[in-house]
């Protein structure tokens, strides 16, 4: 590790222990990678824009599409804790390429299968999708972790944040004019498309992404020219070397900092995939509102924008004001987000859910970067991130699988019950993150400094 590396300025002024060019070669690996996972979100969440199109067309019940959702949440559930063991064996791009190869064929069949209409079909190939999906975020946060140090993480789930919001952003404009027909600069017509379009589209983005990261993105910064730039804060046994996979491995799974996050982040998952897989299901159901009116485009602009500022200011605030501690800011979130979902379920009006789906997103998303992108790098460094990631946003999605069948089944009986649904999980997030506020999540044997 070169001197200025371990320099006491370094801490207050991390941009002096940079050499030049090494910020935009870290921009243009970062930028690529977090453009990729846009489209992966714009290959998943399209499902939630189709979800009544397809129930009108096929006669499906809110719990029958409910099944879909939760089969592909438990697929990605499980996925993540393989693949984020594979990812550490493999690297971090290989797995980002495996995971859009998979997501691209999958929703093209996905489309594909609407000729025949069966539910089986449509649950299986989701599930499959779920699985691929879930090489995504282990595979990106494994080379992020290479390339950036520990009090920058916050600062990296804030943009990681955004760019997963970019993809909801995108389907969500994309999504609606596919189905209602555009016009291109006044010249092209393009008319009006079935559902599987929703499919379709989002898969030729993802598949030119996928080609350019692969041409361009390098696995960690020595690859790029850039050596003893970024320490390496990855477990180590006890005579320095980097410790055994199984050695690391125990450290992770007996660390009780991983399960209350895990924990946690399973209540993030629970609200967060609630909002995102039926608000428009919910307006459209409840209050008639059409996809492409005015009300539901600010809607579905506002829930992106206002996750962004939540993730980036989350990210900034766990940093410098706690000092990379992210469960402070993480308790904070929850009961503030309890708060809203309560005052939420007491209003019965278009405009009331439009607000109240705001300010949830914003609770709900910035929980999901500090605890699922930041923690999982902290903990496991940049040679067991994918595994610490894998593990900890596994329990994301087995919180959200229950915003599948189970809440579809809700909504059948009651929209009204759609509210207090989520208000449990929010509180026990914020119980579960003042049992660790003390704690900083750092690698086994590592400090926070």
């Amino acid at each position: 590790m070169s001197p200025s590396a371990t320099s006491p300025a370094t801490t207050s002024a991390p941009e002096a222990r940079y050499p030049k060019g090494f910020r935009p070669r870290r921009g243009l690996n970062w930028g690529l990678l977090g453009l990729l996972y846009t489209t992966f979100y714009m290959c998943r969440y399209n499902l939630s824009i189709a979800n009544k199109s397809i129930s009108d067309e096929y006669g499906f019940s809110r719990g029958d599409v409910g099944k879909i959702i939760t089969v592909a949440m438990l697929a990605y559930a499980c996925g993540q804790i393989i693949n984020g063991l594979i990812t550490d064996r493999i690297g971090g791009k290989k797995a980002m390429l495996i995971g859009a190869t998979g997501t691209v064929i999958m929703n093209i069949l996905f489309g594909v299968a609407s000729f025949w209409g069966m539910l089986g079909l449509f649950i299986a190939i989701r599930g499959v999708d779920g699985y691929f999906q879930a090489y995504g975020a282990p595979g990106m946060v494994k080379i992020n972790a290479a390339w950036f140090k520990h009090r920058e993480r916050g600062k990296f789930s804030g943009v990681f944040g955004f760019m997963i919001n970019l993809g909801r952003f995108g389907i969500f404009r994309l999504g609606p004019a596919l189905l209602a027909g555009f016009t291109i600069v006044g010249l092209l017509h393009v008319p009006k498309l079935h559902w599987r379009w929703l499919f379709w589209a989002p898969s030729v983005l993802c598949a030119l992404v996928a080609i350019a990261m692969a041409i361009f993105v390098k696995e960690t910064p020595e690859e790029a020219g850039y050596n003893d730039v970024i320490p390496d804060d990855s477990p180590r046994a006890a005579d320095g070397s980097h410790a055994s996979f199984s050695t690391v491995f125990q450290s992770i799974v007996r660390n009780p900092v991983v399960w209350v996050t895990a924990c946690a982040y399973a209540c993030t998952g629970a609200v967060r995939q609630a909002v995102d897989q039926w608000f428009p299901r919910y307006m459209q159901d409840l209050y008639q509102v059409d996809l492409t009116s005015g009300s539901f485009q600010f809607l579905a602009f506002m829930i992106p924008l206002v996750a962004s500022i939540g993730s980036l200011s989350s990210g900034y605030i766990s940093d410098t004001v706690f000092k990379g501690r992210r469960a402070p800011v993480a308790a904070g979130l929850y009961f503030l987000e309890t708060a809203i979902i309560l005052l939420a379920a007491q209003f019965h009006s278009a405009n009331a859910a439009i607000l109240f789906f705001i300010l949830i997103a914003f609770t709900a998303n910035s929980t999901h970067s500090i605890l699922g992108a930041a923690a999982p790098m902290d903990i496991g460094g940049r040679r067991m991130a994918g595994f610490a990631l894998g593990l900890i946003d596994s329990f994301q999605y087995f919180g959200g699988s229950l915003a599948g069948l189970f809440l579809g089944r809700i909504l059948d009986k009651n929209m009204d019950n759609y509210f207090y649904f989520m208000a449990p999980f929010g509180l026990i997030g914020g119980l579960l993150m003042l049992t660790i506020l003390g704690k900083v999540t750092s690698p086994p044997g590592k400090s926070a400094h």
